[in-house]
């Protein structure tokens, strides 16, 4: 299976990730076969955050807290995967990138996830109030610390991205947009084009529309598209899914898809039928549906 570098951080990771938002609802047992099944069929990133598990039982934290439990019953597991966590989200604030609590937050997920180095700390939406001066402080002093290998941003605009860039002494690794066949604006918000600049790897979240393209279609926008990706489906003889899948993957930035589902044969099966690329014909045939109009 072909594999894809994570910028210039020297990290390299499977073509799918593993998108985890969904795990501390999970039992122990379930999310298991999961980490386990992921890493059979080479989704060989782990995508966290601190944040997953708010609103449920387990609370803020839960999923990485899991996954910690997992590895600390299977320590032969962390050699496996390439961890990816995310910071910079205090409820009832909401954000927070100061260097301080960036720092605190870092180490608070280092001991949930029973690990002593966290492969890929991102800073999960921007902090509107946080000079990106102080985020690359952040950044430096968690990587001479050794508790990250590597950074990236989530959600942040291609020119919250620059000024960060500008700042930063160590290399940018991942951008995190949420990217599907009903969520193309980084195609034209210039996410995908700074990233093709500066060799950035593309985590690509919800790339099945929050599973909304698994439906009936909740408005005509969203039928418009099912209707493409079906008709590309069944002349391919592969799923919906599938289809949507590799709409993701087909851009020359070569976006690495977060898949999400909490079905372990579902998760074998996008990653065995998911093709590489669409030919161009058929992925303008499903961007033309997304915009209800032909290409100028």
């Amino acid at each position: 299976m072909t594999t894809r570098r994570l910028g210039q951080s020297g990290l390299e990771v499977g073509p799918f990730g593993f998108g985890m938002w969904r795990m501390s609802g999970a039992d122990d047992a379930v999310a298991d076969r999961l980490v386990r099944t992921a890493l059979e069929v080479g989704a060989t990133l782990f995508d966290t955050a601190d944040i997953y598990g708010l609103g449920t039982p387990a609370g803020f934290g839960g999923a990485e807290a899991q996954l910690g439990r997992l590895l600390a019953r299977d320590p032969s597991l962390r050699a496996r995967l390439v961890l990816a966590t995310k910071g910079g989200i205090d409820p009832g604030v909401p954000y927070d990138s100061s260097a301080d609590y960036l720092v605190r937050a870092c180490e608070a997920s280092l001991v949930r996830l029973r690990t002593d180095v966290i492969d890929l700390y991102q800073i999960h939406r921007p902090d509107l109030l946080a000079h990106p001066a102080e985020v690359a402080a952040a950044f430096e002093r968690l990587q001479r610390a050794g508790k990250i290998r590597a950074v990236g941003v989530s959600n942040f605009s291609a020119s919250a991205t620059e000024a960060l860039l500008r700042h930063l002494t160590l290399p940018l690794a991942t951008l995190q947009p949420e990217f599907s066949p009903r969520a193309t604006a980084p195609l034209e918000n210039g996410i995908l084009d700074l990233a093709l600049r500066e060799g950035l790897a593309v985590l690509a979240w919800s790339p099945l529309g929050g599973g909304r393209l698994l439906g009936d279609g909740a408005d005509a926008r969203e039928a418009r598209v099912i209707a493409a990706l079906d008709a590309i489906a069944r002349a391919r003889g592969v799923a919906r899914a599938a289809v949507a899948l590799a709409f993701v993957r087909t851009h020359p930035a070569m976006p690495i898809p977060l898949l999400g589902t909490q079905s372990p044969e579902r998760l074998a099966a996008l990653v065995r039928e998911t093709p590489e690329r669409l030919e161009r014909r058929e992925w303008y045939a499903i961007l033309e549906a997304e915009r209800g109009a032909p290409m100028p």
